[in-house]
């Protein structure tokens, strides 16, 4: 694809980027931008090994329903939905429907977009992309005896999450679509980290949490945790959003740019457009 001389203002940036299920996609907008990108797959996202635990829940809310759904990613929506579409599409339709007869409580815009695919809506949305924000999101609703369906991520059990939902009394039906399988491709990580250090980059871009999680397990397993964060406050740290920028802050990374609204990738490249772009 030709792209005009104006779309290429990053031209010469060397940009990292520890993206793996959109490592693809959002390399490709840096680099039709003229940037160099380097890229290191740090998270990869796997269904289940516990399929039958996903079908049994996916049985229980066709036969039975729910009257509110909790859904913290988007990922976690795509998964099970993808695992209804495997058997069939009368199975896909009918989980959809029960889908539409619950009430949706999203974490933040990702699982939205997911819901509207399925031309389907998000009826409260957390205060902030947060467990915190859905926990405040619900602190006035009366769940006694209602069956909510909560959506997890990894195997994070979600226990404060868990704890509030028992407090209020409702019948919690937790299912978990996915793991990150954080563990391979510890070779290339290492040697993403050495050229952080080394220097080799302008720009690091960060679009979720597990990403900085493996950054620093690796570096810390190698001794390399503070000379990557030394390495990391000497050039542009760019945060798809708030969580991800909490994070980089809790590991001492001070963050360069963040999108103002939409955490999104489109919107982090045009703040990296922003930032790179000569006066």
């Amino acid at each position: 694809m030709t792209t005009t001389p104006e779309a290429r203002d990053l031209e010469g940036c060397r940009i990292g980027v520890p993206e793996s299920r959109q490592l693809d996609l959002f390399a490709d907008m840096l680099e039709r931008r003229g940037a160099q990108t380097l890229r290191c797959p740090l998270v990869d996202i796997r269904d289940t090994p516990d399929q039958a635990h996903v079908r049994r829940w996916l049985d229980d809310v066709i036969d039975n329903g729910l009257d509110e759904m909790i859904w913290l990613t988007g990922e976690g929506l795509r998964r099970l939905r993808d695992f209804a579409e495997r058997d069939g599409q009368a199975r896909l339709t009918a989980f959809v429907e029960r889908l539409g007869q619950a009430r949706a409580i999203t974490r933040g815009p990702k699982p939205v977009r997911e819901l509207r695919a399925l031309k389907l809506r998000s009826d409260v949305a957390a205060t902030q992309p947060t467990t915190a924000g859905v926990i405040e999101a619900l602190a006035d609703a009366d769940l006694a005896g209602h069956r909510v369906g909560v959506q997890l991520y990894g195997t994070d059990p979600n226990t404060p999450l868990m704890d509030f939902l028992g407090d209020k009394q409702a019948e919690v039906k937790a299912v978990a679509p996915y793991v990150y399988a954080d563990e391979t491709e510890t070779p290339q990580v290492l040697a993403f980290i050495e050229r952080i250090v080394a220097g080799e980059v302008d720009a690091v871009a960060f679009t979720s949490s597990p990403q900085i999680k493996r950054l620093y397990k690796v570096a810390r397993a190698h001794e390399q945790a503070e000379a990557l964060t030394r390495a990391l406050n000497g050039l542009c740290v760019a945060a798809v959003g708030p969580l991800v920028g909490e994070r980089l802050e809790a590991e001492g990374v001070q963050v360069t740019l963040m999108p103002e609204s939409n955490y999104f990738m489109k919107p982090l490249v045009r703040a990296m457009v922003a930032h790179f772009k000569p006066a």
